[in-house]
């Protein structure tokens, strides 16, 4: 019976990547498989890259933007063969997200919580940042007037908005219950619920406020 017992465990953990996977294709939201932790080794990270930048982190595949889809046949065969897969998720499509320190990100939330303000998804990323889910901006007319995170950009370059990133168009992000190494993982904080996603301009302001906040 322990036995058995311990064998379902062991299923429900390595399905867990799947089931998620398959929950934001019907909530309409593309994905794609990710690297994830190695067990042991020399290597932190799944990838061929010694040295990953990003471990854990990052797409399987330089076509991610191309292969991110919500057919959950595509979604069960990708898991089947890498269960232990982290989930990407594609920006500037269905969302976009705001992604801050998590200090700024309490900050904002408890501010969110006080004033009744509308707020969507948030997500802990290994406790170090927070990743609040947006309606998105797409491709607006005035895109040049708005600043998109390219992948290889450093937050604290950002002088506006200290401390802030913003997933947009040809951007992703990793998605719960994704794990990084050293036991971190990605949970929600605030889970999709269904309901429309709040406007990205007035959770900007609360956002840059409170990174301004926390430098």
């Amino acid at each position: 019976m322990l036995a058995v017992s311990g064998n379902k465990r062991q299923r429900a953990a390595r399905d867990r990547m799947a089931a998620a996977a398959r929950a934001y294709a019907e909530y309409g939201w593309p994905c794609a498989p990710g690297a994830h932790p190695t067990a042991g080794g020399d290597r932190v990270c799944s990838c061929d890259r010694v040295g990953c930048p990003d471990p854990a982190a990052h797409p399987l595949s330089g076509a991610w933007a191309l292969h991110a889809t919500v057919d959950r046949e595509v979604i069960d065969r990708w898991w089947a063969k890498r269960p232990d897969a982290n989930i990407i998720l594609p920006t500037g499509r269905v969302f976009d997200v705001f992604d801050v320190p998590a200090a700024a990100g309490g900050a904002a939330l408890a501010r969110i919580d006080r004033e009744g303000l509308p707020v969507g998804p948030v997500a802990s990323v290994g406790g170090e940042r927070h990743l609040f889910f947006v309606a998105t901006r797409g491709a607006p007319v005035d895109e040049d007037e708005w600043w998109s995170c390219h992948l290889d950009c450093s937050p604290e370059t950002v002088t506006e908005t200290p401390g802030m990133r913003w997933h947009c168009r040809d951007s992703y992000v990793l998605a719960p219950p994704s794990v990084l190494p050293y036991g971190r993982e990605v949970a929600w904080i605030r889970p999709p619920d269904g309901r429309p996603l709040p406007d990205p301009l007035r959770l900007l302001e609360v956002l840059s406020d409170s990174c301004e906040a926390a430098q």
